[in-house]
């Protein structure tokens, strides 16, 4: 029999076919073996390019010196003639914050109308989630879009429209005084409750929905044998119901107070300029100091601030997750 003429040559196509089917063959081995890796590596990819890289940005920013140029900061890494490579690190705009007694009052301004705000929208959410817990199945669906309808308007429009609720002319002002009740208008905006009322209208949801997660979980039948054991709906409460719901209230909590005290928008279209908070102080000096590297500091130390919360969010959330954790 006469030996077999080599075809490679002639059929090209057939070589570059099994190729292909080679690399894909090794690339499913190797995602099968390692796709424990390659699936953690998304979300640590994901926080390094969007949150790791900008922080370190505005990090060498916050250790810069302010200058009148185009950026408006010094170098961090420069060669000088005749020199070597020198690194400028310059640690004044942290000691700035600490003796400009406005921004040592604006955080602390900042922390009380968050914290306040997260034990406003507690006491408000916390009923309605159970509330809604407690309710048949059908209306459960629905008090739930209810809560998630505000969502599907644009933030900013919600906090505009308290802006005509709340003036002088506004909606309650005109309401209270065609009933009597008033003889002239109430500074309502521009003061700390139109702030306070903005971010607990705004944020509710992010308290309502946690708990619910968290209440829906629950075993009902723990509450039955504490109530077959005699105890009283209130004992009941406070012994089962609540001990069971502190991981949806510290989520919930957080969720709210973390956002809240780096707020922006509702400052300053409710509270105008009588209520100042870190995020106000933090674009003014951005914009109109032009002080970028104190306001990377201010943004620095709003963070280091905001890391313990932010911890102890993580902390409760695995804690969470153990099996029999909380029972």
């Amino acid at each position: 029999m006469p030996p077999r003429p080599d075809t490679a040559g002639l059929f090209p196509r057939a070589g570059a076919a099994q190729a292909w089917h080679n690399w894909r063959r090794h690339f499913s081995d190797f995602a099968q073996t390692h796709w424990r890796e390659l699936t953690i590596a998304v979300p640590y990819l994901w926080l390094l390019v969007f949150f790791l890289v900008p922080f370190f940005i505005v990090l060498k920013i916050s250790l810069a010196e302010s200058l009148i140029a185009s950026p408006p900061f010094s170098p961090l890494i420069e060669w000088a003639e005749g020199e070597a490579l020198r690194i400028r690190i310059i640690f004044d705009n942290f000691a700035w914050l600490l003796e400009d007694e406005l921004y040592v009052q604006t955080y602390l301004n900042s922390l009380k109308i968050s914290t306040v705000s997260t034990v406003l929208c507690l006491l408000i959410g916390y009923p309605i989630a159970y509330a809604i817990v407690r309710a048949p199945p059908g209306a459960r669906h629905i008090l739930l879009l209810l809560i998630i309808l505000p969502f599907w308007t644009s933030f900013l429009l919600r906090v505009y429209a308290w802006i005509g609720i709340l003036a002088d002319r506004g909606t309650i002002n005109n309401f209270l005084m065609w009933t009597g009740v008033i003889d002239q208008p109430v500074r309502l905006l521009y003061s700390e409750f139109a702030v306070y009322l903005g971010i607990v209208y705004s944020y509710l949801p992010f308290m309502i929905l946690p708990l619910y997660a968290n209440m829906e979980k629950l075993d009902a039948t723990l509450r039955e044998a504490a109530s077959d054991l005699g105890a009283h709906p209130a004992t009941t409460f406070f012994t089962v119901t609540l001990p069971l719901t502190v991981p949806g209230i510290v989520a919930g909590a957080l969720l709210v107070f973390i956002p809240a005290t780096g707020e922006f928008v509702i400052p300053d279209l409710l509270g105008g300029g009588n209520v100042l908070m870190i995020g106000k102080v933090l674009y003014g000096e951005f914009n109109a100091n032009h002080d970028w590297p104190v306001a990377a500091a201010v943004a620095i130390a709003l963070l280091v601030v905001l890391v313990a919360p932010m911890m102890l969010y993580q902390h409760f959330q695995s804690r969470e997750m153990e099996p029999g954790k909380w029972r």
